[in-house]
């Protein structure tokens, strides 16, 4: 019989295999991630094996927190430190050991010697070669444990800071030598903690690239000295007309006292100050322990004496600008020690100083505003002074050309000048209403709105919505910025929406050469220090008129006289009328109050000068409700007064006189009594003196008469009526 093979019963292989298969990757999967957890516990058991070991209880815990709250704090506040010292560091870079291989000799604009900047200060002694109670009185002085310190002296912080306390101000400085040479080589003298930062990180890195005499060696090299001088060398010579490395104990101990405050103590403007200050230096070598009593007797009873010179103020401010402009245009020549011929006039720059410095002991305490800086120019470019802080000798940091400070409603001008290079006039009319720009809403200073006004009117009050609305609806930030940049401003502008009420920054040199424009017809003003470049044989290596370019058209004809005859208003009827000028001088011009009162600006100019003024105080505390049309216009005035005596007045540009002759003072009540007549009464031309005089005439009869008061028709003049303050914006 035949059987039939069932095929449900025969063996499938190849199924099986793919079961097996399946089994095997199964295991595989098993194995390894048992395995990875295995090891895993295993690593985390060798991690923690050790803080368990260590754990603690108790008193003992509480010691241990505390300590690693410390070192997590240190550190974090170590990377901190280190993040701001940072850009300090870049200074580092380049060839900053060399003084400078220049050796140039100033000159004013008529020719007359009025300093020096470089090599020429006086080559330097080795360190070797000086006297050692020279050494030993700076270092009593200044550092007494110098060599034993690494940049940072925190015995020496310690101990005044004890000092201090105890006086109960600061009688004693906490800054080693190595930290007074970094701030010299590297930094400002602004009074910052992130510069004081700075400063710290600064000497360590002295310390660890330099040795202690190379140190102590630059430090008596650099250092101010007064009477115009740097270094200790240069000082020797100055005041006792020898080499520093014949100085006596008595000069040494004199030298050694100028380093705290050089223009206080320097013994050609103030002896007896400076023989009081060698006192105090030979007690500090005693006190050192450096030398004994009986070694200084001979110098208290002979103190030193300083050799007869005419006393002869250097425009120290102006001539480190002017030697930071040689060094920029003589750097491609072959020979480095030159004559320069600079734009300054002495006579105004004494004028110039005398008006900054009389304001602020006039008015410093009243405002507490503790410094100013002005910088003045002869339309055209030329500086023709420059104060770029109160005190040399206490600070030589530059605030005319290096800080940078917010202008407040001084930067509304370049809004208002691309405004009218876009078409527009000054009787534009745009509304004074509440405005919102990305969540910001500004206000006017009296929080008040007039509604519908000309763009004359806005400027001249100081309206703060007007030029923000114009930035936002009109412009861009963006073409405001470049019209800032094309007038001369050289510090970079921000572009925000804050920008058109003057929170970028700028430099008063930067205001001084932007308002140049306005005088000039509309061209570029160039700012420059320096007229032209000789050298010692008399061969002329550079000449502004003929190696700079020309002046290039910033403003339209139209746009300029229409600026010109919106700013002539403004020490007329707007916020800056103490900045007028007498003698019916024609001026325009601009101020500026920055928030909580940290600035106040007034730039202003004539036909013949251009002037701007700053005054605020170092580290940016507010002052004491210090307004740009207050201080600052006073002190534009004090200084055009007298620049403008005996010149021949140049008009400004469009301005001509306003009114014709046979007007009345009563015609001049009528229209000022209008609050929109005293605006058409500038609009083409300026005022004469007849018609200044006029003006403040009127203003004080109509203050004298209520029934005008109460009447309200004196808007218009209530700048020179003081009626309504609160309306003023800045």
């Amino acid at each position: 019989m035949r059987t039939v093979q069932d095929d449900s019963q025969t063996p499938k292989r190849p199924r099986r295999r793919k079961r097996h298969i399946f089994l095997r990757i199964d295991s595989w999967i098993d194995s390894t991630v048992w395995n990875a957890g295995f090891r895993a516990a295993e690593i985390w058991e060798e991690i923690t094996i050790f803080s368990r070991r260590f754990h603690v209880k108790g008193w003992k815990k509480a010691v241990f927190e505390v300590a690693g709250e410390g070192m997590n704090l240190g550190t974090a506040g170590f990377v901190l430190l280190l993040a701001l010292a940072l850009p300090a560091f870049e200074e580092t870079k380049g060839n900053w050991r060399a003084q400078s291989d220049f050796a140039v000799t100033f000159l004013d604009r008529y020719g007359n010697e009025i300093g020096h900047r470089g090599i020429i200060h006086e080559d330097s002694a080795p360190i070797d070669e000086l006297p050692d109670h020279l050494i030993k009185a700076v270092l009593a002085t200044e550092d007494r444990r110098f060599f034993s310190h690494f940049g940072i002296d925190f015995l020496g912080l310690a101990r005044a800071m004890n000092e201090n306390a105890r006086a109960g101000g600061v009688v004693q400085g906490g800054s080693t030598l190595t930290q007074q040479l970094a701030k010299n080589l590297f930094l400002s003298n602004e009074r910052t903690i992130e510069r004081k930062i700075k400063e710290a990180f600064l000497a360590l890195w002295l310390e660890a690239n330099l040795s202690k005499k190379e140190i102590l060696r630059l430090y008596l090299d650099r250092a101010y000295m007064g009477g115009g001088t740097f270094g200790a060398a240069a000082a020797a010579q100055f005041y006792f007309g020898k080499n520093v490395t014949d100085v006596n104990l008595a000069e040494s101990a004199m030298l050694a006292g100028l380093f705290k405050a050089p223009a206080r103590y320097a013994p050609h403007v103030n002896l007896p100050a400076a023989r009081a200050r060698a006192n105090e230096v030979l007690t500090n070598l005693v006190q050192g322990g450096l030398m004994t009593e009986g070694q200084v007797i001979a110098a208290r009873r002979n103190p030193a004496t300083v050799i007869d010179r005419n006393e002869k103020t250097a425009p120290d401010f102006f001539l480190d600008w002017a030697f930071e402009e040689v060094q920029r245009i003589a750097k491609p020549f072959a020979q480095h020690s030159l004559v320069v011929r600079t734009t300054i006039d002495m006579g105004l720059q004494a004028a110039a100083e005398e008006a900054v410095e009389s304001g602020l002991r006039q008015y410093g305490e009243s405002y507490r505003v503790k410094q100013g800086a002005l910088v003045m120019m002869e339309n055209g470019g030329a500086v023709r002074a420059m104060v770029g802080g109160r005190d040399y000798g206490e600070s030589q940091f530059n605030r005319a050309t290096r800080a940078l400070r917010q202008p407040g409603s001084s930067f509304k001008v370049y809004t208002y000048s691309a405004a009218m290079e876009s078409g527009m006039t000054p009787e534009t009319t745009i509304v004074d209403a509440p405005i919102s720009w990305g969540g910001w809403s500004p206000q006017n200073y009296g929080r008040s709105y007039a509604g519908r006004m000309t763009l004359m009117t806005a400027l001249a009050k100081s309206i703060n919505t007007v030029p923000v609305r114009l930035a936002k609806d009109k412009l861009g930030t963006k073409r405001i910025a470049e019209m800032a940049k094309a007038m001369g401003v050289e510090t970079p502008i921000r572009t925000d929406k804050t920008m058109p009420l003057g929170t970028s920054e700028v430099t008063v040199l930067d205001q001084a050469a932007a308002y140049g424009v306005f005088p000039a017809g509309g061209v570029s003003a160039r700012r420059h220090g320096i007229s032209q470049i000789l050298n010692y044989d008399g061969d002329i290596l550079y000449d502004f008129g003929r190696d700079e370019p020309p002046a290039s058209q910033v403003l339209s004809e139209a746009a300029m006289s229409s600026m010109n005859r919106i700013l002539v208003t403004i020490p007329v009827s707007g916020t800056a009328r103490r900045g007028a000028l007498d003698r019916g001088i024609v001026s325009g011009g601009k101020t500026g109050t920055t928030q909580a009162y940290r600035d106040a600006w007034y730039v202003g100019f004539t036909g013949n000068y251009t002037t701007a003024v700053w005054f605020g105080n170092d580290d940016y505390t507010s002052t004491n409700n210090m307004t740009g049309g207050s201080l600052p216009a006073m002190t534009f005035k004090r200084l055009m007064d007298y620049a403008h005596q005996g010149i021949e007045l140049r008009p400004i540009p469009g301005i001509e006189n306003p009114l014709p002759d046979g007007k009345k003072a009563k015609e001049v009540a009528a229209a000022a009594s209008d609050e929109n007549a005293l605006p058409a009464l500038v609009r083409p031309r300026s005022l004469s003196a007849d018609v200044t005089k006029l003006l403040k005439d009127v203003a004080r009869d109509l203050g004298a008469a209520p029934a005008l008061k109460a009447d309200g028709r004196v808007a218009a003049l209530d700048g020179a009526l003081d009626l309504a303050p609160a309306n003023r914006t800045e």
